[in-house]
């Protein structure tokens, strides 16, 4: 049916006055921009509807994923992945939950119901030591928008955010003067300072930039000076290769000190991990490993650990840094390690390790027995943590009393599931594993002072485990020598709570004119604890 505003008029009853062609062209007109406004207006709802609809989708899929997304986050965690793992995969679900979240805001104010956010926690405080730059924003005017009147200051509202500066390279510019008697014609100038390289070209502060950069952010010294060249400042990797083999030297007997004081700890951790090393003659590298020493975290005193460099892994390389030494060594089931217990050290084993495997048998096939093992284990490791803050004959009470039973209970329990269990299968390798070492796991539970695993040493490994993945090997005995060195020092100033660099910075300026007979005031421990 035709209802153009023409042929409404023409349809019309009586028709219209001669008169009033003008109002019908008019009319006419206005009807023609109302229909022209009505398709405009029901264009805009199409693709509003559309444009919601999208929106809708986004929002929905998104609100799934960041839905699963949580529960990886807070899924149970899994031993299959190693702590750096862990920490990555972490890393990668926040940056993942944070852009999902984003997005979810962006598409939101398309959408007719608002999305519910995640609820957050209260931002942690910022560090009261780091400087503030105080930036004040003040009103465009000191009236009020509204009346004119002046407006009167009531209170302040303040935020804070973190920022950084890159590494900042500047100049000391050391000025002499020099002063001439005119009678004997003699020169008076102020002396030049010992330094770590004389008349060289770095300061302490550089030495220590490298140092750290190359052994505790594991950066290989090429990019050390990709950065420096992005400033505009040149440091060839043969000069910075040079101050590093310096500061090894200049650092090499600190380490060899607090190597002493290590070995006068009657408790001892001691671990190992392979690394490899250059081999120029055959074109390629061969195996070296880097041995680790470690205090017992339950005794008084500083923590230490030392790092030693051995081409090979024969067990005569603890014997030489042990040799003398006699107390309890905690170690896992190398036999490199069974003749030290011949020569009057005590042997303590690592529970750990016998928890590790039941753990991978019972990844790998949900065996009930691994999973009572696990449930026995874990109470002697809650006992443990319930006594971590007791004093050494509170622990000891409290292992007596709680820890034997349990560990009584798991040996008759171990002894009579291994006569149901066939020889050579994966569980009676674990079960053998802690019977043939029994006598060695329980013997913390007697003292009060002697530790249950070997957890700190490994922990202590672990960044040498990382760091061997940028810089690939040491060149040479001499080059793992000093990196083990200097990384004894390194891991030793975290265990202390210090920062690595600023004592290295401050080591670094005091050593060339330091006396050896003060020479433990230097050591990264904590100062309440130094000899």
């Amino acid at each position: 049916m035709n209802s153009s505003p023409e042929l409404v008029l023409k349809e019309a009853p009586g028709g219209l006055p001669e008169g009033d062609g003008n109002s019908v062209q008019a009319l006419l007109d206005r009807l023609q921009q109302q229909a022209a406004e009505t398709l405009r207006l029901n264009a805009v709802l199409v693709a509003r509807d559309a444009t919601l609809k999208h929106a809708e989708a986004k929002i929905q899929a998104l609100t799934l994923e960041l839905a699963h997304l949580r529960r990886i986050r807070f899924g149970a965690k899994s031993e299959a992945l190693s702590a750096e793992q862990r920490d990555l995969f972490q890393e990668t679900v926040e940056a993942d939950l944070a852009a999902c979240e984003q997005e979810v805001e962006q598409a939101a104010p398309a959408a007719t119901a608002p999305t519910p956010k995640r609820p957050r926690a209260g931002r942690q405080a910022l560090p009261e030591h780091l400087p503030r730059i105080e930036h004040r924003h003040e009103p465009e005017s000191c009236t009020c928008g509204q009346c004119g009147q002046n407006l009167v200051k009531i209170g302040e509202d303040i935020s804070e955010q973190l920022d950084v500066e890159p590494a900042r390279f500047f100049v000391h510019r050391h000025i002499r003067p020099q002063y001439a008697c005119r009678d004997c014609e003699t020169i008076t100038a102020a002396p030049v300072p010992a330094a770590i390289i004389d008349g060289g070209l770095a300061a302490p502060g550089l030495l220590a930039w490298v140092t750290i950069g190359k052994y505790a952010d594991h950066l290989p010294l090429y990019r050390i000076e990709q950065i420096a060249a992005r400033q505009e400042v040149p440091l060839s990797r043969s000069t910075l290769a040079e101050w590093v083999g310096r500061v090894g030297v200049a650092l090499t007997p600190l380490a060899e000190r607090m190597a002493e004081l290590l070995k006068q700890s009657p408790v001892l951790h001691a671990d190992e991990t392979p690394v490899a090393q250059l081999d120029p003659g055959a074109g390629k590298t061969r195996r070296a490993y880097l041995w680790a020493y470690h205090s017992n975290r339950l005794a008084a005193g500083p923590p230490i650990v030392v790092f030693d460099y051995q081409a090979s892994r024969a067990g005569s390389h603890a014997g030489a840094f042990l040799e003398g030494w006699r107390g309890h060594l905690m170690v896992d089931d190398y036999a490199g390690y069974k003749a030290l217990f011949k020569s009057g050290i005590t042997e303590l084993a690592c529970l750990a390790h016998a928890r590790r495997k039941f753990f991978d048998l019972y990844k790998a096939n949900q065996s009930p027995i691994a999973q009572e093992a696990l449930v026995r284990i874990g109470k002697l490791y809650a006992i443990e943590q319930a006594g971590r803050d007791l004093d050494i004959l509170q622990r000891q009470a409290l292992r007596q009393r709680e820890a034997r039973p349990v560990l009584d209970a798991l040996f008759a329990w171990l002894l009579a599931t291994r006569k149901g269990v066939a020889d050579g299968s994966g569980t009676a390798k674990a079960i053998d594993y802690s019977l043939k070492r029994w006598a060695a796991f329980i013997r913390y539970a007697d003292s009060g002072h002697l530790p249950i695993d070997n957890n700190p040493v490994e922990n202590a490994i672990r960044p040498i485990a990382i760091g061997k993945k940028n810089w690939l090997f040491a060149g040479s005995e001499r080059a793992g020598k000093r990196a083990a060195a200097i990384q004894s020092l390194i891991a030793t100033a975290r265990l202390n709570g210090l920062d690595p660099a600023a004592w290295l910075r401050e080591t670094l300026e005091k050593l060339p004119a330091w006396p050896n007979s003060r020479i433990d005031e230097l050591l990264p421990l904590r100062r309440e604890h130094k000899p």
